[in-house]
């Protein structure tokens, strides 16, 4: 009798035993994927926004839509790039996506 009782007496220590390490391994889960995930895309993305915050006219930039150009003329929310000859196109300052004067 006394073995049935020292059963009956383990079974809810175990259970929050348990309840313990479920949190202790959601916790970790979420970290390693802040750590992983989320930190380096917020690094890029700050990254991106100074790039696009310090162009200059001249600089041969690449659009989102894999349109390559020279800057023209920079104004608050677009960009007027030159792609070929007279050709100019107007461009939102968010298209831009990445700087290619150094690659030339």
């Amino acid at each position: 009798m006394s073995i049935l009782y020292f059963a009956l007496q383990a079974q809810p220590n175990a259970a929050a035993g348990s309840q313990w390490s479920f949190w202790i391994m959601m916790i970790l889960i979420f970290v390693v994927m802040y750590v992983f995930m989320i930190l380096p895309q917020r690094k890029q993305q700050k990254a991106l926004e100074k790039f696009r915050s310090e162009l200059k006219k001249g600089d041969k930039v690449v659009t989102a839509g894999g349109i390559y150009g020279t800057v023209d003329e920079i104004s608050e929310r677009t960009i007027l790039i030159k792609v070929d000859g007279d050709t100019k196109l107007r461009v939102d300052k968010q298209s831009i996506q990445k700087d290619f004067t150094a690659q030339q």
